[in-house]
């Protein structure tokens, strides 16, 4: 009896340290300030929160506004935001492979209406699985395919002419 509580045991730590996978991290590159952020850093920086509705399920993400991790970085804001600054853009880079593309001046509240939530949590729970540990939440775009989930990587680029 006492090796088929062993192989039980054995065979549930195995269990355990499969499921637990490695902290995840998103990357903040191209900036003059380049991050790399855990869920712990985003959960001591200014939390905000946006419900969204889809299929008739409501859903309250909370995270940071993504201006205020650009602003971390370093990413000129307000009115530093001129010139070659608005000849850049940000591209949110998923797991997967999925990438979508925002204009530092539409991602700027002094420029336009338009909040941009960088998500760990949903309805008070951590971000996991298919959704990744974090998502960007774009409530005012209707068809919603700039929602990334699964993000992996923020890059601010420049366009050169």
């Amino acid at each position: 009896m006492s090796t088929r509580r062993l192989f039980v045991g054995l065979i549930l730590s195995l269990g355990v340290l499969s499921a637990q996978e490695p902290a995840a991290t998103l990357q903040v590159t191209g900036t003059p300030k380049p991050l790399t952020l855990t869920a712990d850093d985003l959960a001591k920086m200014p939390r905000a929160s946006v419900k969204t509705s889809s299929n008739g399920m409501e859903t309250t993400y909370e995270g940071v506004w993504l201006h205020e991790v650009l602003k971390l970085a370093g990413v000129p804001q307000g009115s530093a935001l001129r010139g070659k600054a608005l000849a850049s853009y940000v591209l949110a880079t998923a797991q997967d492979g999925y990438e979508v593309v925002f204009s530092l001046g539409e991602l700027d509240p002094a420029f336009i209406d338009n909040e941009i939530l960088l998500a760990d949590t949903a309805n008070g729970k951590a971000l996991f699985g298919a959704q990744g540990r974090f998502r960007l939440v774009v409530p005012k775009d209707k068809p919603g395919a700039r929602s990334v989930r699964m993000l992996t990587k923020i890059e601010v680029v420049s366009l050169r002419k």
